[in-house]
């Protein structure tokens, strides 16, 4: 009995152990970006010895990667929730919505997924190509079906897309300027009815 509950504890610290040092990259590489970013910056934070957080990773590459591949479930679920079967405007409000509600939520995991992207993508290629190209094409297609059926005013899908990514994750990427220019309490609602009427405006019928 010893033995198992010595396993159990042993698993448990393993698993708050590699938390609690994935929460401390997140914040390093969320600042820094990747290339601006140590094992000892990683290690500080996480109040851990270097030599201690690499029992549980081989390096900055892999935190870097485990944090990516999960921040990319999480990125891609608002998409993949739009609803065929819905109403079209509402669900694609909806969408911007939820995305509103993530770069408010998950400001440092935006600033992540941004700094790869500006590096070109060099870790994320693979996941881009393999997860979010046959998401991002089967929403376009969506999208286009519901222009023809006169669901939607016509616009260019692709671009759609893109335009409520920029709209909405400009919140978290560049949160400092916000915090300057606008009340923090008040910018999360004023977003969503702001990008609420204008998409409003440009997609109804």
């Amino acid at each position: 009995m010893k033995g198992g509950n010595s396993a159990i504890n042993s698993g448990g610290i393993r698993e708050r152990n590699r938390k609690r040092i994935l929460d401390a990259a997140l914040e390093v590489f969320s600042q820094n970006g990747y290339r601006g970013s140590t094992l000892d910056q990683i290690a500080g934070r996480a109040g851990l010895s270097k030599p201690n957080m690499l029992y549980y990773f081989s390096g900055k590459e892999e935190i870097h990667l485990t944090l990516l591949n999960a921040l990319m479930d999480i990125w891609l679920a608002p998409l993949r929730d739009i609803d065929p079967d819905g109403e079209p405007l509402e669900e694609i409000l909806g969408y911007i919505r939820r995305k509103i509600d993530m770069s408010f939520e998950f400001p440092r995991e935006s600033r992540l997924f941004a700094n790869e992207i500006m590096q070109g993508a060099p870790r994320m290629r693979p996941h881009l190509e393999a997860n979010l190209k046959p998401l991002f094409d089967n929403a376009v297609a969506l999208i286009e079906k519901w222009i023809s059926e006169g669901r939607l005013a016509s616009v260019d899908s692709a671009h759609l897309l893109f335009s409520i990514w920029a709209t909405t994750q400009h919140y978290a990427d560049f949160n400092a300027q916000v915090q300057v220019l606008a009340s923090e309490e008040s910018a999360r609602q004023k977003a969503e009815a702001f990008l609420d009427a204008l998409y409003r405006k440009l997609l109804a019928v």
